[in-house]
């Protein structure tokens, strides 16, 4: 289904979830998520995995140009 609003397209959609079922990681990616990641239950454990997501999508990810191509 494309996103009825354009410009929110590319924005970056990161599921978090306490589900290990197929389906969900399957449905997760058909309606367009960017990543499905199973979070610990763990509090710490928990925390690590937030700001991990965090690094890599701030220093990893490689986003799509802007539309001027800056």
């Amino acid at each position: 289904m494309p996103s009825p609003v354009p410009a929110l397209k590319r924005i970056p959609v990161v599921i978090l979830t306490s589900s290990d079922e197929d389906r969900d990681m399957l449905r997760s990616y058909d309606l367009g998520a960017n990543s499905f990641v199973k979070k610990p239950v763990d509090f710490n454990d928990f925390a690590d995995a937030v700001g991990k997501l965090g690094l890599y999508w701030a220093l990893l990810n490689e986003p799509p140009p802007t539309a001027g191509g800056a």
